[in-house]
């Protein structure tokens, strides 16, 4: 630990992982490959083994950033510096813009596997997508966007600190009924069944059992599908995919979800976990085929 600032806290230098090129970022042995910083510097790291390391140290000022950004993100606390760092503008920077009132929150937490959490900026009130973890620094940024309405779990296994989250800015929580648990029971508002439920104008949930039972996407606009854990792009592989390989529910049922999201046009796959897709729905609807193809 060290003193970055609330909510800050730093890898073990005594724990750095060999594979890590020498310097002054390192990764230690605590990553649970959650992905988010080859995500947010790939520049800086990478898969080394089944876990994260710096293979490239930052040789640009904006390079630093993107690298800290990725420490202040990291769930587990398992990238470091040797040399003192202004972590605070890092830390700062989030939420950060992704397009058009849709931003990225950091501050993932190791209770959600690293997954990643939105904030949509709607004049009828703001949504968080699923829960980062709680942090002083954050709530602060979203104050500045107009605070939270409304936080939406996509499903159990991304919840975070929600309850803490929907304290701090008095929101409505909505979560599909089929994947309420204990930690869940006092959500606001359950959605039920498989039928799209809109929320709000433009703010539609789509039930999309299979990776859990109770999964759901969220779709704004008609543009940004808020995936969860249904879909993800996949850069080693070049597509966009679903994986029988983290499905908890049914695998049956997932397949079922994607191709029910044939009905629906989105151009943006924000996912919870994986990398974000960004194509014209043309596109979208062939990935999703082209998953339905390779099941079969």
């Amino acid at each position: 630990m060290t003193p970055w600032g609330s909510n800050l806290a730093m890898a073990k230098l005594q724990d750095r992982r060999a594979e890590n090129v020498g310097g002054d970022f390192y990764v230690d042995a605590s990553c649970i490959d959650c992905d988010l910083c080859r995500s947010i510097a790939p520049e800086t790291y990478a898969r080394v083994g089944d876990q994260s390391a710096v293979v490239h140290q930052p040789q640009s000022r904006e390079d630093s950033f993107r690298a800290l950004q990725a420490l202040v993100t990291c769930p587990t606390s398992s990238i470091g510096t040797r040399a003192r760092h202004a972590v605070q503008r890092a830390a700062t920077s989030y939420p950060e813009p992704i397009d058009d009132g849709v931003y990225f929150c950091g501050f993932a937490a190791e209770a959600s596997f690293g997954a990643s959490s939105y904030l949509i900026v709607r004049s009828d009130g703001n949504v968080l997508v699923d829960s980062p973890r709680y942090a002083s620094l954050l709530a602060r940024g979203i104050d500045a966007l107009g605070g939270v309405r409304t936080i939406f779990l996509t499903h159990r296994d991304d919840i975070a600190d929600h309850a803490r989250w929907a304290r701090r800015f008095g929101a409505e929580r909505v979560l599909h009924a089929a994947d309420q648990t204990r930690a869940t029971r006092n959500v606001e508002h359950t959605v039920h069944g498989t039928e799209p439920v809109e929320l709000r104008p433009g703010l539609r949930v789509i039930p999309t059992p299979g990776h859990r039972r109770g999964h759901a996407c969220l779709l704004l606009d008609e543009r940004y599908l808020f995936a969860g854990d249904h879909l993800w792009w996949s850069p080693r592989q070049g597509r966009v995919i679903a994986s029988p390989d983290v499905c908890w529910y049914s695998w049956r049922e997932q397949l079922r979800s994607v191709e029910r999201l044939l009905q629906h046009r989105f151009e943006w796959i924000l996912p919870g976990h994986g990398r974000r897709f960004h194509a014209p729905v043309e596109e979208m609807h062939a990935q999703l085929r082209n998953i339905l193809s390779a099941a079969r």
